[in-house]
């Protein structure tokens, strides 16, 4: 960084028209994702940023209301250099801005999911692609919906420890352990098209998702267990969901419900890397609860694997 640079750039999340990172002082300014421009012009934008501060679907420990704010602070840690690990720069290649946070009424939950499907549906109507922060795990359900009503049925690729398909039909039941039960019976998620990573709790049905649970990483390079999940998603439009607790604790413990024996956070990167040239349409990183990371290295790993995400979808669009 320029001393001079640091100096004279302040706040630029508000105050740069060019929408890229800045030099500014990492401690110091207004934490957009990545010093993004931050605001509502989707006018030429081709990835938004966004944030879903929702936290009512947990069944264990809160928290998570508070995830996007601290990926956002984590995320200036990070300097503004072309992505280590990718043989492109989306930073320079595409316009990418954080586009804030959903607005919703924390006391109304049952109107949550709507107004999440209509924040996702006027990213996507602009021609803009979505990578969100969450927020617990049920708010993939929304932004699926969103995604499916643009691309039709998706490929869902999950990183997690938890499976997330427990039976549940009503549909207006929010809770973060049932959404993907609900997306592949909705027509949302095409389960054969479809692949969890990561798992290492048990759920005898897998709604017909294919699993590579966490010994199967374990016991494999992450450049096999890339090749079997490009495989099964093919050229389908697939949507990336990060839930935290697919790293092992050691490297998140900031999370509602760790499980121990998870991925390390090499083994994520290197399965995420080794995913491109797929058909990513958008994604979401979820989970993280920074009432339980006392150290930040939850809200770290968070905003490394929304950077791995971009990368991922940016991947794609070369190939277009």
């Amino acid at each position: 960084m320029a001393m001079n640079d640091a100096k004279s750039q302040v706040d630029t999340a508000l105050t740069s028209g060019n929408r890229g990172m800045s030099n500014e002082n990492t401690f110091a300014g207004v934490t957009s994702f990545l010093r993004r421009s931050y605001g509502k012009d989707l006018d030429g934008v081709d990835l938004a940023i966004t944030g879903v501060p929702f936290d009512q679907a947990v069944t264990n420990r809160p928290g998570t209301r508070l995830g996007p704010r601290a990926i956002r602070e984590a995320s200036a840690l990070q300097a503004a250099d072309a992505p280590y690990g990718w043989n492109l720069n989306p930073f320079e290649a595409f316009q990418i801005i954080d586009y804030g946070d959903v607005a919703f009424d924390y006391a109304n939950v049952p109107a949550f999911p709507k107004a999440l499907r209509d924040h996702v549906a006027t990213i996507l109507d602009a021609g803009t692609a979505c990578i969100a922060m969450g927020g617990d795990h049920y708010v993939s359900f929304p932004i699926l919906q969103a995604h499916a009503a643009k691309f039709g049925p998706l490929s869902l690729i999950q990183f997690d420890a938890h499976s997330d398909t427990w039976a549940d039909d009503d549909m207006n039941r929010i809770d973060h352990g049932t959404m993907f039960y609900k997306a592949v019976k909705s027509g949302v998620v095409d389960p054969s098209r479809s692949v969890q990573v990561g798992i290492r709790t048990s759920n005898p049905d897998t709604m017909g998702v294919h699993v590579i649970d966490a010994p199967a990483v374990h016991a494999s390079t992450p450049a096999e267990i890339a090749k079997q999940i490009r495989d099964i998603v093919g050229d389908t439009p697939a949507y990336v969901t990060f839930d935290i607790d697919a790293l092992d604790p050691a490297f998140a413990p900031g999370t509602g419900t760790p499980v121990w024996g998870g991925l390390s956070s090499a083994q994520a990167a290197a399965i995420l890397r080794g995913l491109a040239g797929i058909n990513m349409v958008g994604g979401d990183v979820v989970e993280v609860s920074p009432p339980f990371d006392s150290t930040g290295a939850t809200a770290i790993a968070g905003a490394h694997a929304i950077v791995e995400l971009i990368c991922l979808w940016g991947a794609g669009q070369k190939g277009k």
